[in-house]
Formats: C-alpha cells, structure tokens, sequence
C-alpha cells in the first residue's frame, strides 16, 4: 500500500508525555486515522439502510430453504 507524508498539529504537552511513554506518533496517528475512517464508514453504512431499509424478497425465501433440505 503507498503510503503518502502528511503533517497535524497537536498540544504540546500532550506530544511531550508521548515521547516520555515511547509511543511512536507515526503509528498512533495511523492507527487513530484508520479508526475514525472505521466508524464514519458504520455510520454512512447505518444512515444508507436507515435510507434504504431491506425488504422481503421471496428469492432469498427460496434460497434459505435450500439449506433446510
């Protein structure tokens, strides 16, 4: 995966005690990023079926039964 450089702003002091307990910035920021994009996709996901909510289908009906054979 390409990765691309990108900087961000944070409280001093903050950095300052993450640097005390050795936790690396980089990874932290990635994992953080990673996480957010996570839970906005949840929520597009949930707002998108809340939009769009499934309905019966008698071919799904159907094919479940197959498993009941």
């Amino acid at each position: 995966m390409a990765s691309t450089r990108t900087t961000f702003t944070m409280d001093e002091e903050m950095a300052m005690k993450a640097q005390e307990l050795g936790i690396n910035l980089s990874a932290a920021a990635r994992q953080g990023v990673s996480d957010a994009v996570r839970a906005a996709m949840a929520l597009a996901d949930r707002a998108a079926y809340r939009e769009h909510p499934e309905k019966d289908n008698a071919f799904w009906t159907s094919v479940e039964a197959w498993g009941q054979v």
